[in-house]
């Protein structure tokens, strides 16, 4: 991990850092795809090859603000969120070591056709996204489901938050609030070790990490308690247009 030198940035730097991530951690605590906003800021800042490594400082203390928000309105649903953790940490594990050997354009580019079918299926669908229905996909497929979730969200990270989303609403019958709790459960999980790898092979910058994790908290705080205020037709419509806006970067970019 490099050193902390966050004294030597200038304002400018750390302006664009916190407001480029509190726009990203407000996105993520109740849609996904944060990353896209924060991925090229870090890229100009730090280079491409540490630009992923450094947005998991970021996105730690993001899932700790939006964890403190939801489990303050007592959303968070830990009996159900222990057992997909196993499958999920595996697989990002697993994509966390890929990613540290290979770049990610390929599967972003994919990922962004799934992400336009996330946000297909919650307008075609709303019913199922709005709240709770019978767990729709049963063991071991569902096990299977969130070891690829996890494998992408240690691959790349960008718009992970949509996969869990849709693994938690349509295959294991969350609504949207709880889905939102879960996935930041989820994510907060993981994240330590899947830092770790990526520290161990030297791609993150602890200072920029530190700077734009302030923004990220910050996003995710206000978010997640907006979420328990408002409800699920309020995440709706956040999810939507940023699951487009995450789409269309990943294919633009």
């Amino acid at each position: 991990m490099r050193r902390a030198k966050i004294l030597a940035m200038s304002l400018g730097t750390v302006l664009l850092l916190i407001g480029g991530g509190m726009i990203a951690g407000f996105v993520n605590a109740v849609a996904g795809g944060g990353s896209v906003v924060t991925i090229p800021i870090l890229v100009e800042i730090v280079g491409a090859s540490v630009a992923n490594g450094t947005n998991r400082i970021a996105i730690l203390m993001q899932q700790i603000g939006a964890v403190a928000g939801f489990q303050r309105g007592k959303a968070v649903p830990w009996s159900e969120v222990w057992p997909l953790l196993p499958p999920v940490m595996v697989g990002a594990l697993g994509g966390a070591y890929v990613a540290t050997t290979i770049p990610s354009e390929a599967m972003r580019r994919v990922f962004a056709f799934v992400v336009v079918l996330a946000a297909a299926a919650v307008l075609v669908q709303p019913s199922r996204w709005m709240g709770g229905t019978e767990r729709l996909i049963r063991q071991p497929w569902r096990w299977l489901i969130f070891l690829a979730v996890g494998f992408y969200g240690g691959f790349v990270q960008a718009g992970v938050g949509f996969l869990v989303l849709a693994g938690l609403v349509l295959g294991s019958g969350f609504g949207l609030v709880k889905a939102n709790a879960a996935k930041a459960a989820l994510i907060l999980l993981y994240t330590p070790l899947v830092l770790i790898l990526f520290a161990s092979a030297d791609q993150v910058d602890l200072a920029v990490g530190l700077v734009l994790g302030v923004g990220n908290m910050t996003g995710a705080w206000i978010a997640s308690n907006l979420a328990i205020k408002k409800g699920a037709g309020w995440i709706r419509w956040v999810l939507v247009p940023a699951a487009i806006a995450a789409a269309l970067r990943m294919l633009l970019a």
